[in-house]
């Protein structure tokens, strides 16, 4: 369970059982994660460090250090770092998957499937 390097950032994952993954997501500034929904599971992001812009369901919200957000199964999401410093946040996911094959991409800044 190392770090996973994305175009956006990374992430560690700190906990995966059939109950619950848990990860640490940075995301670098000025960039953002894919527009997407999730078939299997919902998520519960604590922000941690910065400030996080969240795109959910078409409306624009914002979370600072401390903050959380609740992430419904099937819900459009994407996690959005407008500033000039890194953000972290904790993403909590429960349901029945957390494989990264259960990712429908609506948007993608790096042309991912």
């Amino acid at each position: 369970m190392g770090i996973e390097y994305r175009p956006w950032g990374a992430y560690t994952v700190l906990h995966d059982t059939s109950e619950a993954k848990v990860k640490v997501i940075e995301v670098e500034p000025r960039s953002r994660l894919s527009y997407q929904y999730h078939h299997k599971r919902q998520e519960q992001w604590t922000v941690i460090y910065g400030e996080l812009t969240i795109i959910l369901d078409d409306e624009k919200v914002f979370r600072k250090a401390g903050e959380s957000i609740h992430i419904p199964q099937g819900a459009r999401h994407r996690a959005w770092n407008e500033t000039d410093t890194p953000v972290r946040f904790i993403e909590v996911q429960t349901g029945e998957s957390f494989e990264e094959e259960d990712i429908v991409r609506l948007e993608d800044d790096y042309d991912r499937a």
